[in-house]
């Protein structure tokens, strides 16, 4: 094996050869073709922005679905018999669950938070989630909570279910996973927004469109990491298992999904934060609880009051995330003795438990928190919201005021940016893009990063495209920016770490819509304030990433560098980067990702672009607007991937 790497070397016979030639000159060649095309384009193609001959008008079309649906939807078998009795299943189940948490009170649903942590994941636990549960109380918001929890509680056994299913299917058939691919793909990528027209022509305003689009939304990691637990099951075993004689069905619940289980876990873990981060969105059809609270104080630039609502969301996030991943870590560690009665004890304990508090808390008439014991924070908040907006909006000397900033970014950056894109003839932004996606990549995804920004075209939004192409640009650059600085400095500081993993918690699980209310406070209405907003959300997950990036490098490579007389700097530069490179790659591809998420919904605040589309279209029952802008969106971010991630071939190669 060692000759057959060494041997092409040592005869020189591969660098004679064009294919190899051609490889290691790649990026210049690609660069001279690009100059080429972009000369001969000029001369026989011309400028211009996208032509109107080459756009596809599915106006006409979607219009007569949506108007189908509406004229069908109380008459016709298929939703009389299919989606009507989805919908009142739905119904039936978030109502059922509700009454139970409003029969355990206060009392009996803390004291259940409380012993399930206990029982995961130890003491520390129990106490955090007794104390979330009792903050979501003291801050007014039971009720709304419950009436979240109980939705959460249906959408996510719905989206388990679901994706368990489809990763099931996918983990068993390579076929199937390569089908099921795109479909999960354009679930994850496509503006929750741009779904909920079609959810709620459908089923209409209310609970059953508020589920089904939660649904949609976090069905996905479920459905990718059962796949990916039973795809890299362990080769061995199953190979014993084998031939030992068992059906493919016992291997599958005898070796397979228990060795999947972390992956299962973990994928519950991820289906509840997405669906936890649709409370807000679901609310705009109907949802109620929490979602609704926030949404209303958005209306109303009401920063007290979202906050006092986002809160609660936060909590129960954290908690539910640290249960999961607490059962998670369980799972491999060596069993105690007597497991099974232990189990049985340890949850007989939890319902006692849960029965003696519920009840205990109607025999003292307090089955609901009652109202003396609440805390009002949203006058305090809007308070220190005023005193910044009175003295940070305008009129600060020397630096100028927040609304100054926003209107020189605008100015000298956003603005710029989109002009610049929209003075590009239409041809020579896909040669850019071709270049760009060849360059790190191979002809496959160079035809997939072209082929999406051409759909762009074709589906009639080029240049709304365009102008939220210049706002996903800027605001990853922001982002990147800060979080590599951010997520270096925490590597090299334990302390700055711990500082910030809280801050971090909190701004990763707090529903984006509650971004967007001081920074309209703080900003004003446009493009820029829903750019800060994407910044602050998707700034948390770059800098975790960098972190842990930037942790995982061998302390043996370290060791080394130092010992050879590396200063701190050079092993930054040297060492440190270019080992934590795959790291520093997924921390932009997320940064995109989120990026692109929140600058959708900033068309709420006067964003613009694509974001106002999607939102007009659901606003107005607009399907065509609606899910045009939002197929504009899944390709612009299906673009974005592709010219930013380098493809495994590839970085073999330039390994």
């Amino acid at each position: 094996m060692t000759a057959t790497v060494t041997t092409p070397r040592t005869t020189g016979l591969d660098a004679s050869t064009p294919a190899s030639s051609f490889a290691r000159h790649r990026t210049g060649v690609v660069l001279v073709g690009a100059l080429a095309l972009l000369i001969l384009g000029a001369f026989l193609i011309g400028g211009g922005t996208w032509p109107e001959s080459l756009t596809v008008d599915l106006t006409g079309p979607l219009g007569d679905v949506s108007d189908w649906i509406i004229d069908n939807r109380d008459t016709h078998p298929l939703f009389l018999y299919f989606f009507g009795h989805i919908s009142n299943a739905v119904v039936l189940s978030v109502r059922g669950v509700y009454l139970v948490l409003l029969a355990a009170g206060w009392a009996g649903v803390t004291a259940a938070a409380g012993l399930i942590a206990w029982r995961v994941a130890g003491v520390r636990l129990a106490l955090t989630a007794v104390a979330a549960f009792i903050l979501c109380a003291l801050l007014g918001m039971w009720v709304p909570t419950m009436q979240t929890l109980a939705l959460m509680v249906v959408a996510v056994l719905a989206s388990v279910i679901l994706g368990a299913v489809l990763g099931l299917a996918a983990g068993l058939s390579d076929r199937v996973f390569r089908s099921l691919r795109p479909v999960l793909d354009t679930m994850q990528v496509m503006p929750a927004f741009a779904y909920l027209l079609p959810v709620v022509l459908v089923f209409g305003i209310g609970v059953p469109a508020a589920v089904l689009a939660t649904v949609v939304y976090a069905a996905p990691p479920m459905a990718r990491l059962t796949a990916l637990g039973l795809r890299d099951a362990d080769a061995g075993v199953m190979e014993a298992a084998a031939s030992l004689g068992a059906t493919g069905r016992q291997r599958l619940l005898t070796a397979r999904l228990p060795l999947a289980r972390k992956e299962l876990l973990l994928g519950l873990n991820q289906t509840i934060m997405m669906a936890l981060s649709m409370a807000v969105i679901a609310s705009v059809i109907g949802a109620g609880g929490l979602g609704d609270r926030v949404y209303q104080a958005l209306a109303s630039v009401d920063v007290g009051a979202a906050l006092a609502a986002g809160i609660p969301i936060v909590l129960l996030a954290v908690v539910l995330d640290r249960v999961t991943a607490a059962a998670g870590n369980r799972i491999g560690t060596a069993p105690q003795a007597g497991p099974a009665r232990s189990a049985r004890s340890g949850w007989a304990v939890v319902v006692a438990g849960t029965v003696v508090a519920a009840v205990g808390a109607r025999l003292a008439a307090k089955p609901t928190w009652p109202d003396a014991w609440t805390v009002g924070i949203a006058e305090p908040v809007n308070g220190a919201v005023g005193w910044m907006t009175d003295h940070l909006y305008s009129g600060v000397p020397v630096i100028g005021g927040t609304a100054d900033w926003a209107a020189h970014f605008t100015t000298w950056i956003l603005d710029p940016v989109r002009d610049g894109l929209q003075w590009l003839p239409w041809w020579a932004l896909l040669l850019l893009v071709a270049v760009l996606a060849m360059v790190i990549g191979t002809w496959r995804t160079t035809l997939t990063a072209v082929l999406a920004m051409a759909a762009i075209g074709a589906l009639g939004v080029w240049d709304p495209a365009l102008n939220t192409l210049s706002q996903v640009l800027a605001g990853v650059t922001v982002t990147l920016v800060i979080g590599f600085a951010v997520g270096i400095a925490a590597s090299r500081s334990e302390r700055v770490e711990r500082l910030l993993r809280p801050v971090l918690d909190v701004f990763q699980t707090m529903p984006q819509f509650v971004y967007l209310i001081p920074v309209v406070a703080l900003f004003g209405v446009g493009r820029a304030p829903a750019v800060a907003a994407a910044v602050i959300y998707a700034l948390p997950a770059v800098v975790r990433i960098t972190t842990q990036g930037m942790n995982s490098v061998d302390p043996v490579v370290m060791e080394s560098s130092r010992s050879l007389g590396a200063t701190g700097m050079q092993q930054l530069r040297k060492v440190q980067l270019p080992l934590a490179r795959p790291a520093l790659l997924l921390a932009v591809n997320q940064g995109v990702v989120l990026v692109l998420a929140v600058v959708v919904i900033g068309g709420l605040v006067g964003g613009g672009a694509l974001g106002y589309d999607v939102v007009f279209g659901l606003a107005q029952g607009d399907l065509a607007t609606g899910l045009v802008a939002g197929a504009a969106i899944v390709c612009l971010g299906l673009m974005l991937d592709r010219v930013t991630q380098p493809t495994q071939r590839r970085t073999e190669k330039g390994a």
